[in-house]
């Protein structure tokens, strides 16, 4: 179990959510040319996977020292799980995750998407060791690579497959990826500025120069509350663009999406201890399941519009 917390089973679990959900749910019950068979995408998932579980170990390796200071009850590297073996893992993730990737490049004849994998895994690497303490672009490195998580499902899946005579269809569903890409990287970013501010006093002890340490925790609270009201817009603005005519769409993303994100938008003005933060950032975890569930709205109202 504590390999389990230490790899981020959740969050896991969520990039398996929203990867099967775009491919069985926004590409396969449409007309759509798509490369992957079923061994093809699991192998893909898998990849995503083994990379992402890694990136969350080596992450977990530099934030010792805050982890300790900031949530010392939920610490594994040290107490359950020794540092050499977090290595040791984290090498053999990246090492199967590359070589799979490699693999699967040649499948889709496409060998030069290889080069994804091994830019993801040393972004992964360079974020946790030195783009972490930094302001802003660490959390801006990090929102893209949950973004690409996403994307990459439509980069393996529809671009080999795109001929001259689909080209619009295959683009057609490559931009609503690129749309749930955009939704999870602001979403993303909001929760890591959250999460910087809650963990303040730990990185300040630790030589970080995050936003809150470099401008204050106040400053940084209403540069996350501004930055908060981006996805409200965005979201709202692809309701209009996509599903004007669909009132049960409208009725989730009101109910399950929009209406959370101005509740949690209000919090961060409001928010003034760890426990806020804390609540805020679990919101803004269910904002992004429920909008990547939103997928599930596709065959059921498209196919009987």
């Amino acid at each position: 179990m504590h390999i389990l917390n230490l790899i981020r089973w959740k969050n896991l679990a969520l990039i398996i959510i929203a990867q099967v959900l775009i491919k069985y749910a926004l590409l396969e019950p449409f007309d759509v040319l798509t490369t992957l068979n079923i061994y093809g995408f699991a192998l893909l998932v898998f990849i995503t996977l083994c990379i992402a579980a890694a990136g969350n170990i080596i992450n977990d390796i530099y934030d010792i020292d805050t982890d300790n200071i900031n949530k010392p009850s939920k610490v594994i590297i040290g107490k359950h799980v020794s540092e050499n073996t977090a290595y040791n893992l984290f090498f053999a993730l990246n090492i199967i995750g590359v070589i799979l990737g490699l693999y699967l490049s040649h499948t889709v004849d496409k060998s030069s998407f290889f080069s994804i994998f091994v830019i993801i895994s040393v972004a992964l690497y360079v974020y946790a060791s030195y783009l972490k303490g930094t302001v802003l672009f660490g959390n801006i490195l990090i929102s893209f690579l949950v973004a690409m998580s996403i994307i990459i499902v439509g980069v393996f899946d529809l671009l080999p497959a795109m001929i001259p005579q689909n080209k619009e269809a295959q683009l057609t569903f490559l931009d609503l990826i690129f749309d749930y890409a955009i939704f999870a990287f602001m979403i993303n970013l909001v929760r890591e500025l959250i999460k910087d501010i809650q963990d303040v006093d730990g990185d300040y002890k630790a030589g970080m120069s995050t936003l809150p340490i470099v401008i204050g925790r106040e400053r940084a609270n209403k540069i996350a509350f501004v930055i908060s009201m981006i996805p409200i817009g965005a979201v709202t603005y692809f309701i209009v663009t996509y599903w004007y005519k669909h009132p049960v769409a409208i009725g989730y993303f009101l109910l399950f999406v929009i209406a959370p994100l101005i509740y949690a938008t209000i919090k961060i003005f409001a928010a003034s201890n760890n426990f806020h933060y804390k609540h805020i950032s679990l919101v803004y975890k269910l904002i992004m399941f429920f909008g990547i569930l939103s997928l599930l709205l596709y065959p059921f109202i498209i196919k009987t519009a």
